[in-house]
């Protein structure tokens, strides 16, 4: 499976996860109009659960995130000591566009 796919599932994960949560508030939102009374608690440990679970799937989002920055800056890194003369230009010709950029927008 390649790391476009994973980050696909997450986010449909991530996705499904908070609907529910929503979901389960509205229900929440429902109950409290109604008599407190078990609808009530139920509906309140329904969501609690659907907040963990969400929670949990945004650290393994992050923590998917945080490996592929990872390793664009190794590549990044890896770039550039085996081309310095070239990293120098590209970082040049970047900062002259940068520049010419800011300079029109004012």
């Amino acid at each position: 499976m390649d790391n476009g796919d994973m980050n696909g599932n997450g986010r449909d994960k991530l996705v499904g996860n908070l609907k529910s949560v929503m979901q389960d508030a509205e229900a929440l939102l429902r109950g409290t109009g109604q008599q407190m009374g078990s609808g009530y608690d139920a509906a309140r440990a329904q969501l609690e659960t659907a907040w963990d679970s969400a929670r949990g799937n945004f650290g393994a989002i992050e923590e998917q995130v945080m490996a592929g920055s990872q390793e664009a800056i190794d590549a990044a890194d890896r770039y550039v000591q085996s081309n310095p003369w070239q990293a120098v230009g590209i970082g040049a010709a970047a900062g002259l566009l940068i520049g010419l950029l800011i300079g029109r927008a004012k």
